[in-house]
């Protein structure tokens, strides 16, 4: 236990080593584009994202947004064309946080304990939980571009489902069978492996996704507070449902992954190589607006802009005139 402080220290060593490497990644094109006015700099980041040569349809979208004025968070809830992307940013994060998975790190030495897991092999348990999560997580970053963003979210959710039913059921009845414990121990593993494969991370690309350049400030405001504020009422409120449920309190969890994953069956688009204006398309008939209004409220609003421009120049000739007179 002396040596504590060396393991407390070793989480620096990963920090070091993105420091090292961040350098050498792109840049967000649309940062580098909007911000920067780096065109060619844009063109190469999105061709190293996208893997492809021929990127100026990605580039004329991105460059329709230069003159769009960032939404502040109460425009972004008055927009009416991105309505059902809220809506599925705001579910797809409360159920992140609320699907009971803070609940299993925050209670794991409890619940092994309840389980019937002798003190000295928790530990074990617990590291086997951390290693169940690393390899999860290193799996879906290699099947989500390939499998896409919905298959995984959905299935991640209806496969946490049925592993909180189980666990459920093998911790009412851990008395009547030696083997029950070490099915919650497998019940809990797969809960985090389900976890890990597809809400564990989806829900941040979604947000970044479904919103424009000017948008994503906001967006991810909205998500972030939702996000955490789900954090604090699991970590909050558990105690209490355990106490209450006792065994049936992973249930409540149950319900909301399965809520979770009915919601996103029947709203969420596919988002996997989309462009912002088809994702767009795909909510259009949702949030009651066509594509084609959307673009034009942008364009009047990039008109506006370039008028205010105009106004200015034409403001400063008349000054300019002005003070020739007086000379």
């Amino acid at each position: 236990e002396f040596c504590w402080p060396y393991l407390f220290g070793v989480i620096a060593v990963p920090s070091l080593i993105q420091v090292g490497i961040l350098p050498f990644l792109p840049e967000s094109p649309h940062f580098l584009l909007l911000e920067k006015n780096d065109t060619s700099g844009a063109e190469k980041a999105f061709q190293t994202f996208l893997g492809k040569d021929d990127v100026s349809h990605e580039l004329e979208e991105s460059e329709a947004q230069r003159n769009v004025k960032l939404e502040s968070v109460l425009q972004l809830l008055r927009n009416r064309s991105v309505r059902w992307q809220i809506i599925t940013v705001i579910i797809t994060m409360a159920c992140y946080q609320l699907c009971g998975l803070n609940a299993i790190w925050y209670y794991t030495n409890s619940i092994f304990s309840e389980a019937g897991i002798s003190p000295k092999l928790i530990p074990y348990v617990t590291l086997s939980t951390s290693t169940v999560e690393i390899l999860s997580a290193v799996s879906s970053g290699l099947a989500v571009e390939r499998l896409g963003r919905r298959p995984l979210l959905i299935g991640g959710f209806g496969l946490m489902v049925i592993s909180f039913t189980i666990l459920s059921v093998s911790l009412t009845l851990q008395n009547h069978a030696y083997w029950l414990p070490y099915l919650s121990i497998f019940c809990i593993l797969a809960i985090i492996a389900s976890f890990c494969i597809g809400p564990g991370g989806i829900p941040f690309v979604l947000t970044g996704e479904f919103f424009q350049q000017s948008q994503k400030p906001a967006a991810f405001l909205i998500a972030g507070t939702v996000n955490w504020l789900s954090n604090f009422s699991v970590g909050i409120l558990f105690p209490f449902i355990q106490a209450g449920l006792q065994t049936f309190c992973f249930l409540v969890f149950a319900v909301i992954c399965l809520a979770g994953a009915t919601y996103l069956f029947f709203v969420l688009p596919e988002t996997k190589n989309k462009t912002i204006n088809e994702i767009s398309q795909a909510f259009a008939k949702r949030n009651k607006v066509t594509l084609e209004g959307r673009e034009m409220s942008q364009f009047s609003s990039e008109m506006k802009s370039s008028e205010e421009q105009e106004h200015n120049f034409s403001s400063t000739l008349e000054n300019g005139e002005t003070k020739n007179r007086i000379i």
